[in-house]
């Protein structure tokens, strides 16, 4: 079978390769000129199954209002007049009780576990090599209320069956020696030592090369102009370039999915949420993450890819606005400076780019419902490293026809009709 893969993202990447070790034929097209440009291209560096959490939780509402009003908010909203914002965050707050938040996480969680052992077994078979580094992760806590709530997610760590062990002061400098300079700001630390961390755009990028030699075809540079369609199945994809037809069609363009899709009466719950990076050259080996931190305070996190230092993180309401904002930047660089501070700043490459997020926090992965051959696979927000590898198998089963090794229903577009 013919596969058309809409997207040359670290989500589309995966998928394009599963689906091709599976024996189709695939093509793959990518308006930039090269792989995982976009989203995929400078983000936290996490693969964090762990950390796995939806935003919309209990309380969230009450705590984004103090957000505001901090100077180093990890939350930010531009006012604007844009209705599908406007409907995702109604669908955000309507999934922040307790039972949403249990649901939620937990199916985040056995997608994203799932993903970190395909990443394992990928790099294993393959050897891949992209920064990597598997020795955990550990969200801070500058805060005892912080400290208090991590009981309420190590609850749901356990049911689901993810390491994890609570740190004090002490425990967290024995795994982050380069956090004894700032042990005096933490009053503890969740460690999750299944985590992982490695360059998001180096994979991919090594990724299609490996697909390309197992016969996926690239078209780099090739503007999606609409879908064409008639009854339940999906006929061509105009592009810059012409038509292109296939058996089967996989939209992974991530914050630009809901929009393509929107003609063809498909509504994706996916609304860009802005993000910022900056990748810092190491300068002192003694005051940098051995592997990776969550500051939990500012929702920052902090990972060492080789000789640089990847800092990531907030989360801008924006629309598609791709403006470097000044005032984010300042936060990157106050989170690490007060717990690190092992970089030269001054040379720091500043990043932002545009994370698909969904109200639920889960991805959406599977068949599209009213087109038969049509599939998706968008929506991953802050976790599209964390959830690729899985995600592109997911979805190559499921076009494939084969039977998956996880329950997925639950991942499909069809959820939201069942809300």
């Amino acid at each position: 079978m013919k596969v058309l893969v809409l997207g040359g993202g670290v989500i589309g990447v995966s998928s394009a390769w599963y689906l091709a070790r599976l024996g189709h034929e695939v093509e793959l097209v990518e308006r930039q000129p090269g792989v995982a440009l976009e989203t995929s291209f400078a983000n936290a560096g996490q693969v964090s199954p762990g950390y796995s959490t939806p935003w919309a939780a209990p309380g969230l509402p009450r705590k984004a209002i103090g957000w505001m009003l901090q100077k180093h908010s990890p939350l930010q909203i531009r006012p604007r007049f844009d209705i599908a914002m406007m409907r995702w965050c109604a669908a955000l707050l309507a999934n922040c009780t307790e039972e949403a938040y249990d649901r939620n996480k937990s199916r985040m969680l056995r997608l994203a576990e799932y993903s970190r052992d395909c990443l394992d077994d990928l790099r294993h078979q393959t050897g891949i090599a992209y920064d990597d580094g598997q020795k955990g992760l550990i969200q801070l806590f500058r805060t005892q209320a912080q400290l208090d709530h991590a009981a309420d997610d190590m609850r749901i760590l356990a049911q689901s069956g993810v390491a994890h062990e609570l740190l004090d002061r002490e425990g967290i400098i024995r795994h982050e020696p380069g956090l004894r300079h700032s042990a005096h700001r933490l009053k503890g630390g969740l460690r999750l030592p299944g985590d992982q961390s490695g360059d998001a755009h180096l994979f991919t990028r090594r990724l299609a090369e490996m697909a390309e030699k197992e016969g996926v075809v690239f078209r780099m540079g090739v503007g999606i102009r609409r879908v064409l369609f008639s009854a339940d199945r999906v006929e061509g994809i105009e592009t810059s370039r012409g038509v292109l037809r296939a058996d089967a069609y996989l939209a992974a363009t991530g914050v630009h999915t809901a929009r393509l899709l929107r003609p063809l009466g498909l509504r994706l719950p996916v609304y860009p949420v802005k993000g910022y990076s900056l990748t810092i050259p190491l300068t002192d080996p003694d005051r940098v993450p051995t592997s990776t931190v969550n500051d939990e305070t500012y929702k920052v996190a902090m990972t060492r890819l080789g000789d640089r230092i990847r800092v990531g993180g907030t989360a801008e309401l924006a629309g598609y606005d791709l403006t470097l904002r000044p005032a984010r930047r300042e936060t990157l660089a106050m989170s690490f400076n007060q717990l690190y501070g092992g970089g030269d700043l001054d040379r720091a490459t500043y990043w932002t780019g545009l994370r698909p997020n969904t109200p639920d926090g889960t991805p959406i992965v599977g068949a599209s419902g009213r087109y038969r051959n049509l599939w998706l696979n968008t929506g991953h927000g802050t976790l599209g490293w964390t959830m690729a590898a899985g995600s592109g198998r997911l979805i190559a089963d499921l076009i494939s026809g084969n039977r998956p090794n996880i329950e997925h229903a639950d991942l499909a577009l069809s959820r939201y009709a069942a809300a």
